[in-house]
Formats: structure tokens, sequence, C-alpha cells
């Protein structure tokens, strides 16, 4: 065999190694800049057992927060899942009328709070928003007869919440668009039909935190230090969102953006009665955590040994109770808006959200999950270069 070939086949993979060794010493570090200006403290062990035995001793609640009842009608879309599921739950928490809520989702609900007591009494109705004529029956379908206890049952107005989403966050080609479309576009142009056609005269949106992400290249050169936009701060400011579509972080929040700026536009918007429908949007930033059907730390939990190779990704985390509660102050301010109060208006806007304090790594909540499940939860790492290649091989 050819001495120069033998070489090569040795000193390929020797290549290939050390330049995986070098991209992972890049890409599974904390950039220093971000961890000086937004979160110079990692959590430990020690920390995590505190915080435990503090809110064991001291529980967090969110009762006394939420915004009083309003004996209004509310549709709640994807209101059998994760965070419309809360939205549904403040609801009744805060004296709202079961008959006076309708979900409208995929599928029923199964997580126990919401099959129980009060919440037995809601109207849950199965539709995909993405069929026009469902969530039109849907929205017309009429209400119980004792639906509350206003003399005129005819006078009560109607907010809507819309949480439903196709989550399809792995797909970046443009030829694989439609697939976030059906849901998250047309899905949501059905529901501003529909609301406009009912005289609803409050709408909120859940957007996302991610739609102003830009997408990065993580094979990097030898001489780069870390990829481009590899720290991003993200605002409530409009013009941080990519224009292209190959800028932003995946199709869907390509398809979110859309999603938003349909609902935004109906802000002021005529209803079929002539009065006004009036519009905002929630961004979570970025991850949503909590019981009831967490797809984020509570999975870690159920797998127990989960396989990471972002560790150092630093971001911020908004809690589940937080989010619905975000949702249900606009919803608030909309209709104080409405009634002709004085404060700012804030209509036809969009608001990122997260939980206070600074953001953590993804390695803090690693430790946070392994200590307090006692080491049940592990998150052994993996190279992050060898999952790309992996990746583009698969």
């Amino acid at each position: 065999m050819n001495i120069s070939l033998v070489a090569a086949f040795l000193f390929i993979p020797l290549l290939l190694y050390i330049y995986i060794r070098l991209n992972d010493a890049k890409l599974m570090r904390l950039s220093p800049n971000a961890e000086s200006a937004f979160s110079p403290h990692r959590l430990t062990e020690e920390d995590a057992k505190r915080a435990a035995t503090r809110l064991a001793d001291n529980p967090i609640s969110i009762e006394g927060h939420l915004p009083p009842r309003t004996g209004r009608r509310y549709i709640v879309v994807g209101g059998a899942g994760f965070l419309g599921g809360w939205i549904v739950r403040h609801l009744l928490d805060r004296g709202e009328d079961p008959e006076c809520i309708r979900v409208l989702d995929l599928r029923l609900p199964t997580r126990k709070d919401l099959t129980i007591g009060r919440a037995t009494e809601v109207d849950f109705r199965l539709v995909d928003i993405s069929d026009k004529v469902a969530v039109d029956a849907a929205f017309h379908a009429p209400w119980p007869t004792a639906a509350s206890d206003h003399s005129d049952e005819s006078s009560l107005e109607t907010t809507v919440f819309h949480t439903a989403a196709n989550i399809r966050f792995y797909e970046r080609h443009p030829d694989l668009l439609h697939l976030s479309d059906k849901v998250n576009v047309q899905g949501t142009e059905n529901i501003i039909s529909a609301a406009r056609s009912i005289n609803t005269s409050v709408l909120v949106y859940t957007s996302s935190g991610s739609i102003s992400v830009r997408r990065t290249k993580f094979w990097l050169w030898p001489w780069q230090k870390e990829p481009d936009y590899f720290v991003q701060a993200i605002t409530d400011d409009d013009t941080l969102i990519p224009k292209r579509h190959e800028h932003f972080f995946s199709n869907y929040a390509a398809s979110k953006v859309k999603a938003e700026r349909l609902v935004r536009a109906a802000d002021r918007s005529p209803t079929v009665s002539g009065t006004v429908l009036r519009t905002g949007c929630i961004r979570p930033g970025n991850g949503i955590y909590g019981p009831g059907g967490d797809i984020l730390c509570g999975s870690y939990l159920v797998r127990q040994v989960n396989p990471t190779w972002i560790g150092n990704i630093l971001q911020n985390f908004v809690y589940v109770e937080n989010g619905s509660l975000a949702h249900l102050c606009y919803e608030r301010r909309l209709i104080d808006i409405v009634q002709g109060a004085s404060n700012p208006d804030i209509g036809g806007q969009a608001f990122c959200i997260t939980d206070a304090g600074p953001p953590v790594t993804y390695g803090d909540v690693y430790t946070t999950l392994n200590t307090l499940t006692d080491g049940l939860t592990v998150f052994p790492e993996l190279s992050a270069t060898g999952m790309l290649l992996l990746s583009h091989l698969l």
C-alpha cells in the first residue's frame, strides 16, 4: 500500500479530532462577556439546597397577584395544554364562572387539575384551529343559559386567549415552513376572524421571545473565538426581529412572527357589530417550565439520564404561572382601555416576559435538578461539534 495513502488515512482522522476538540472549546464555554454582564454567579449544590429549604418554609403563591374576576366569557385556544391550561386554572381560581369558559384544543385535558372540581364544568371542545369551519362552529356554539349571574346574558363581553402553537423548532428549510404556518399562521387568522365574528373585545396572543433570536454558524474557523451572535440581548425592540428567513433560528420563529403581526395588526379593528377589538402579544422568554406538562425541566426529571451539550448556554426562563399572569395582566389593561381608563394605551404591542432575576445557564438548571433528586437526574456531557457532525451525516 502506498505510504502516503496510509498517512492520509491516519492524518485526516487526527485533524478531525483536533478540530472537534478546538471547536468544542469555543462552543462549550460561557462567553465571558455574557457572564460578567448578565449573570456572574454560577449556582452550586449549596445554593440549590438553600433555595429549596427557603421555599419549603415560605412557599411562594400567585394568590393575591391575579387580577380580579371580570365576569366575562372566555375562549382559551390551547387551554388543554401547558400554558393555556394554567390560564384556565387561574380564571377559575379568581372566581370566573366555569360555564363562561370554553377551551379549544386538539385533545381533551389529561392533567388532574383540569379534570376535577369546577374544571369539569368548563366546555372543552376538540378543534383543529387550521380548520376555519371548525373554529367558527366552536366560537358560535351556544353558551349555557345559566352561564353567569348576569341578568342580561347577552351583555357579556368576550376575551380570547390564543396560546396554541405547533412548535417545530427543529426545522429551518423554507420548503418545510408550511408545516409550521398551517397552525401558527393560518390557525391564527382563523382565530382572529372568528373572534371578530362574535364581537370579541380583547384578544391576547402567546408569541415567543425566540422570534428575535438570530441564527448563527457553529462550524468555526480556527481563528474565530466564538460564533457570530453568540451573545444576543433580546428585548421588546421589533428592530431585532430578523428580516430574512435564513436569519431566523427556525421555522417556528419565522411562523410566530407572521402570526404575531396578524394579531397586532388586528388591534382596533371592527367586529361584525361595529365594536372594536383590542389585541396584544406576550413573548415568553425563552423556555417555559413548571407543573402541568413541562417539556423542559419536567422532561429532564422523567428521563433522568439526559445527554447534553448546552450546559454553558445562558438564557432566561419563565415559570408557567408567571406566563399565565402576564396574559391576565395584559387582558386587564386592555379591558381598562376599552372602559375608558386614562392609562397609556398599550394595545397592539408585544412584550417579552421572563422570571425576575438574572438569567441562568442550563448547567445551573442541571446542578439544581441533580441536587434536588439526590443524583437521580444526570446530565452526561457530549461533544457539541460531534453532535453537529452527526446531525449532518444523518
